[in-house]
């Protein structure tokens, strides 16, 4: 199959490699042409995936005439710029071509999901999200690797299943496109917690617990919106907030740990040196709760100590004298 990858990070220049290695027509294009002109001069992404060769046979350009034709696209870039690449890519995608978005996060502006971002750009062609636990780094090294294809066409999403799986990735389908965007953008905030947790040195205790009152956060505001409660148990739930929330691979638990460490947000995130999704999407998951009148305390405590300077400690201190709570309170919302 013709494919094309905009975005050529290091998940683009990873799937790229990847999807490669199956025989498909591999096409990885950047917005900034100094990044493709390194990739090729290297033959490999130094920066974002070191060590990891990119065959001279993927077409490597920043032109984006050169993706007409492709069968599917996938959109590999950051959140806050899928909107202008969407637009930007109109007049080369045909509408019988499948959407693939492998971002995690929301249009910041709107706090829409990804996937309704690109259906607005896209409104006649099939559109399919993918996510799960999967660092790019482990992925481009055939490290075994699951993945969950969702689409509001089933068929879409078998289709990319099909081209997808090889003897290291595996794919299942999952019908609740809301639950598993959720799960992928909302972990990366709980994943930035995880990180403050180790940069203030807690320990296991504490990042237990914050991992399994994250989940329930992130059920919580999903089935409000309308998501099973169960998908956020499956790989895009539990699955990816667990990979996120332990690997140093994590951009987001680093950028955690300097904050932790005593970095203000902003100096932290240059000092990561990529886009930290946690730090954009916790504004929108604030602005989520109070629309659809959801508890998320976790999310409240900082989204004030990255945007309100709220102290580290006091915020800890806050969500520890919260008012007695059962555990199995997302049981009986969900009986009522």
């Amino acid at each position: 199959m013709r494919i094309s990858i905009l975005g050529a990070g290091g998940f683009g220049t990873s799937l790229a490699v990847t999807l490669h290695r199956q025989d498909h027509d591999i096409i990885l294009w950047s917005a900034f042409k100094e990044e493709i002109d390194n990739i090729r001069k290297f033959g490999e992404n130094k920066k974002l995936l070191p060590g990891i060769a990119v065959d001279a046979s993927i077409t490597l350009t920043s032109d984006l005439d050169d993706i007409k034709g492709s069968e599917m696209i996938i959109f590999a870039v950051p959140s806050f710029a899928l909107r202008d690449v969407c637009q930007k890519a109109k007049e080369y995608i045909s509408k019988d071509t499948i959407l693939v978005n492998v971002g995690k996060g929301f249009e910041e502006s709107t706090q829409k999901r990804l996937s309704v971002v690109i259906s607005e750009e896209y409104p006649e062609n099939k559109v399919v999200i993918l996510s799960g636990p999967s660092h790019a780094e482990e992925i481009a090294r055939c490290v075994p690797t699951t993945l969950v294809a969702t689409s509001l066409d089933r068929e879409s999403a078998e289709v990319v299943q099909n081209v997808m799986m090889s003897d290291t990735l595996r794919l299942y389908v999952n019908d609740d496109i809301i639950g598993v965007e959720l799960g992928g953008a909302l972990k990366n905030i709980i994943a930035v917690c995880a990180g403050i947790c180790d940069g203030l040195e807690l320990g296991d205790n504490s990042k237990a617990a914050l991992m399994t009152r994250g989940i329930a956060e992130i059920s919580r505001l999903g089935v409000a919106m309308g998501a099973k409660a169960e998908t956020f148990v499956g790989l895009t739930g539990v699955g990816d907030l667990i990979v996120t929330c332990t690997s140093m691979h994590s951009r987001n638990r680093r950028a955690g740990i300097l904050i932790g460490q005593g970095l203000k947000a902003d100096d932290a995130i240059k000092k990561v040196g990529m886009t930290v999704e946690g730090c954009i999407a916790c504004k929108s998951a604030y602005k989520l709760s109070k629309k659809y009148n959801v508890e998320m305390p976790i999310v409240e405590e900082l989204y004030n100590v990255l945007y309100n300077d709220k102290n580290i400690h006091l915020a800890l201190k806050d969500l520890m004298q919260r008012p007695k709570r059962h555990e199995d309170e997302l049981v009986w919302l969900l009986s009522k």
